[in-house]
């Protein structure tokens, strides 16, 4: 094989596994709900992991409490559930090539938050008042 046809050869391989890597997108996709089994639109969905170049993505569940994440890399990837008034679901996932995986999360009511302490923003006065007694 001459010098041109191996580098050609080399390049072309390197291009068809090019090709196929970035095809190699799949979805994270599922369904969010209560503990009492209804679904919840509003949930903030995030997919984290070092496959993504951007490090995560976020989307919001609809209406009938769906979503999806889709053009994925292959790896392993956090995906974390959100909405105020519930405690986190954060879930460990391993996504490969092409497929569509399935990550629903069962949502639990949280602690509200309690309100902070009122606080003076001087200190209080050290000066003393004298009372004198009425007649």
């Amino acid at each position: 094989m001459t010098c041109a046809k191996y580098a050609l050869y080399v390049v072309g391989s390197f291009l068809l596994l090019l090709s196929s890597t970035a095809s190699a997108q799949s979805t994270i996709s599922g369904l969010a709900k209560d503990s009492s089994g209804a679904v919840m639109a509003g949930v903030k969905v995030e997919a984290a992991s070092e496959a993504l170049i951007e490090r995560s993505r976020t989307v919001t569940t609809n209406g009938e409490g769906r979503y999806a994440i889709v053009d994925v890399r292959p790896g392993s990837y956090t995906v974390t559930f959100t909405m105020e008034g519930f405690n986190a679901v954060k879930l460990q996932v391993e996504v490969p090539a092409n497929v569509t995986v399935p990550v629903d999360a069962d949502m639990k009511p949280g602690r509200w938050a309690r309100p902070s302490k009122c606080r003076r923003s001087s200190p209080p006065s050290t000066s003393k008042t004298s009372r004198t007694p009425r007649s």
